[in-house]
């Protein structure tokens, strides 16, 4: 008899054990001969060493697949114990399983374009209208870079520029101020990792959230960076950011030209960096539009109806100055 113990990486406990531990469960029945015991991330097997050996091969092909598609139930355990291969229909453009095996795909043209463009560039623009996905998709770019060894860590930025309401009316400390505005990307994270493991790979850095004043002195090196609602950073904001990617990074910058949130007497970082930065090999640009919006079907007719409000606008105006003129 000898004893091993086994460190369950790369996966959620709970997905892996299961509900109520059933998944553990159901190992066991599938292993008589073994004494095994979990804590944490820890399985200590206990037996003699030919089952030892037979039972790490399972488990670690079991660990695989967890860890790729995000689930694991009785079925899959059987299939794999048994030397088979677990049916998984993968869907076209498929970028990372998400919670629950959910399959994250590239939805429309230009999201496929996206996924193409961040694989040719260490550096991409992702512009359009609220909706069309950038910023999930450059986020799932990021997980599945990280998932498969790519990258160290994520960093996700945002600026804090409020649409209406101030930071010091809100409540609280530095960061419960600050959270709100992250939220977004707080959102799209949960969508792919569970949540236990999100967790732990936020408090060790793996995966970090912070406004765009906190990147200012940082070197990012091994990692996908994103930063979100560029449309709202200031000229010396977004050169400070850009000039912070390192060796072996990628950067993903995300912005809607039509919810610049600055006040009118600064001119957007992100609309002047397109300018400049236009004829640099190496950046990859990606142009949304309306007919990407992947929300609610009225978000397209709103959109649609605020840009012919718009055009609107701008036509009475003209009219104004050439009468005035």
């Amino acid at each position: 008899m000898i004893e091993k113990n086994i460190i369950i990486e790369d996966v959620d406990p709970v997905v892996f054990y299961g509900t109520n531990n059933d998944n553990l469960h159901f190992i066991k029945t599938l292993y008589p001969k073994l004494h095994i015991i979990a804590r944490g991330n820890v399985m200590k097997v206990i037996g003699e060493e030919k089952d030892i050996v037979q039972f790490e091969k399972s488990i670690s092909l079991i660990i695989k697949y967890c860890s790729e598609y995000n689930r694991l139930d009785g079925t899959i355990i059987g299939a794999i114990v048994n030397g088979g291969t677990p049916l998984e229909i993968k869907q076209e453009h498929l970028i990372i399983h998400g919670i629950n095996g959910k399959q994250i795909v590239g939805r429309t043209e230009n999201q496929q374009k996206l996924v193409k463009c961040f694989e040719k560039n260490d550096l991409v623009f992702a512009l359009g209208p609220a909706g069309t996905g950038k910023t999930y998709v450059a986020i799932a770019l990021a997980v599945r870079a990280l998932k498969n060894k790519e990258v160290r860590k994520i960093i996700l930025s945002r600026p804090a520029v409020e649409a209406g309401e101030k930071l010091g009316f809100l409540p609280g400390d530095m960061k419960e101020k600050i959270d709100p505005y992250l939220q977004p990307l707080y959102d799209a994270l949960q969508d792919m990792i569970p949540a236990v493991k999100l967790r732990e790979m936020m408090e060790n850095n793996t995966i970090q959230i912070a406004p765009l004043a906190f990147m200012r002195g940082r070197t990012l090196n091994d990692a996908v960076v994103i930063l979100d609602e560029a449309q709202n950073t200031t000229v010396p904001q977004i050169k400070m950011f850009l000039t912070r990617l390192g060796s072996n990074a990628k950067m993903v910058i995300t912005g809607d030209m039509s919810q610049i949130d600055l006040p009118s007497s600064q001119t957007s970082g992100l609309v002047q960096a397109i300018d400049i930065l236009r004829d640099i090999k190496g950046i990859g640009y990606v142009r949304f539009d309306k007919s990407d919006i992947v929300r609610h079907r009225l978000v397209q007719a709103i959109v649609e109806a605020y840009e012919a409000y718009d055009k609107k606008q701008k036509e009475k105006r003209e009219k104004k100055d050439k009468k005035d003129n």
